[in-house]
């Protein structure tokens, strides 16, 4: 059997509006696009948590990042877990990390870092040293001097390949692909390859644009914060949604940028003649930014919350013998899923200690796009019937959540500090208390039917607590407590 090699790109705050192909207005994402039409959009796909340093650790283990005590920012990390990398890397993989790295405040030396879970090769920014940004323009010991004091919350620290740090000026998304892109280069048709390729884009502060690309768009950047300015907390309350003059033009451009520096990557692999063999996927760690002007849609919620907008996301799969072009998946699928997809893909035996499942089958199962209206209603009923029963949990300690088909039970602590920290710093509503809802009818979770379903609410906060206890987490406050 051909081990097919794998591309794994993930993105920072990408809303799940935000496609040209959905229709939204000023998004120009033609590459992701292509990566739709060549392969698989998974609908209703999810990340482990709203929040950027739980949700990576989920991915890449492939496990609950509950079972180590994963909840919120204050206890994020990687954990013992293996990762899918050492599994790959031990099967004969050549195995890459380029981009940012965020499980927590590593070092270079810490689990965390990437040489040290599993990548061979890497090129990285240690974003938990700097409040989960880098910066898109800078990194060297000059700027962190320059910055001073706002270096911390600027992110111009240098980079590190390995366990050496890397000083560059340029700007940050063209540098991750094109170490990405020469990695690819150096290894195609040599033995098969991991690739994880980790933008920044389109994290804040999205005003950090090249000064081509910001005279092509007519716009003009405020200034990064330095000392002196005003206190940090004040300053970016007013550098972020809605306070920032031409907001959504900046992350717009982020956006198309990332998407061209994707086009590059997959021109690398059509170049090698390893398109035909390589799995590529393309996600990001959590649900758009209301400060950073990311568009959900319908889903309501953003980053920081449970809401669908916090946790559902792009999810795109283009592998070649197993999706056929242009195919929607409509089941619910997980980040989680990835590591025992890409372990059967090399031809690994059953992952034992995960918590996701093969996407093989669902990829393989599903209808193409262009099969008439009537004839996906039955293929996604099918579907429907033989996986609706899948639970998928979400604990943040201060809310929690559990969807079993279409229905999804949402419980909110909205007193809690990070409640309070939450709506005052990302300007978005948490909810309150118990909310059920059928997503079915109602992706926009407006209609609380927690009073009309009490038995459904009792069912599904014993599925939770159930869960709670398999990965060994005490029991979970509710509404009631």
């Amino acid at each position: 059997m051909t081990r097919p090699n794998i591309l794994l790109i993930v993105s920072d705050d990408h809303g799940h509006a935000d496609r040209s192909a959905m229709g939204t207005p000023g998004v120009h994402t033609p590459v992701l696009d292509r990566l739709a039409a060549e392969g698989a959009t998974c609908t209703d796909a999810y990340v482990t948590a709203p929040i950027c340093s739980p949700s990576r650790a989920g991915l890449i283990t492939g496990q609950y990042q509950q079972r180590w005590g994963g909840l919120w920012f204050d206890s994020a990390h990687i954990g013992d877990a293996p990762t899918i990398a050492e599994r790959l890397r031990d099967a004969g993989y050549a195995t890459g990390y380029f981009g940012k790295v965020h499980y927590g405040d590593e070092t270079a030396a810490d689990r965390g870092a990437p040489p040290h879970h599993g990548f061979d090769e890497s090129f990285y920014g240690l974003a938990g040293q700097s409040m989960g940004r880098l910066h898109y323009l800078h990194h060297s010991d000059d700027a962190v001097a320059e910055y001073g004091e706002a270096a911390e919350a600027m992110g111009v620290q240098p980079f590190w390949s390995g366990e050496e740090p890397v000083e560059f000026d340029g700007f940050t998304t063209d540098e991750i692909a094109d170490r990405a892109g020469a990695f690819i280069e150096s290894r195609a048709g040599e033995q098969p390859f991991f690739a994880m390729v980790a933008f920044n884009a389109v994290h804040n502060f999205c005003w950090q644009l090249p000064d081509d690309e910001l005279a092509a768009r007519g716009l003009e950047k405020p200034d990064d914060w330095h000392p002196g300015a005003a206190e940090y907390l004040d300053w970016y309350d007013g550098a972020i949604s809605p306070n920032l003059p031409d907001g959504r033009a900046f992350y717009l451009a982020q956006l198309e940028l990332m998407d061209r520096a994707i086009g590059r990557l997959l021109d690398t692999l059509d170049a090698g003649g390893v398109a035909e063999d390589t799995i590529v996927v393309y996600l990001t760690d959590n649900g758009g930014s209301q400060c950073n002007y990311g568009d959900n849609g319908a889903l309501r919620g953003t980053k920081y919350t449970l809401w669908e907008g916090g946790i559902r996301v792009p999810f795109l799969v283009r592998w070649p013998g197993v999706a056929a072009a242009s195919t929607v998946v409509s089941e619910p699928v997980s980040a989680l899923d990835l590591a025992p997809t890409f372990a059967a893909a090399a031809g690994l035996e059953a992952y034992p200690d995960g918590d996701g499942r093969d996407l093989r089958p669902v990829l393989a199962e599903t209808t193409d796009a262009e099969t008439p209206d009537a004839e996906m209603s039955d293929a996604e009923t099918l579907a429907d019937e033989r996986h609706g029963d899948r639970e998928l949990h979400w604990d943040c300690g201060w809310q929690w959540a559990v969807r079993r088909g279409d229905w999804k039970l949402l419980w909110v602590d909205g007193d809690s500090p990070t409640a309070e920290y939450v709506r005052a710093v990302e300007h978005t509503s948490t909810g309150e208390g118990l909310i059920l809802t059928d997503l079915a009818g109602d992706p926009g979770e407006r209609d609380n039917l927690a009073s009309r379903r009490p038995r459904l609410v009792a069912q599904l906060t014993r599925a939770h607590e159930r869960w709670r206890q398999r990965v060994g987490l005490p029991p979970a406050p509710t509404s009631g407590d």
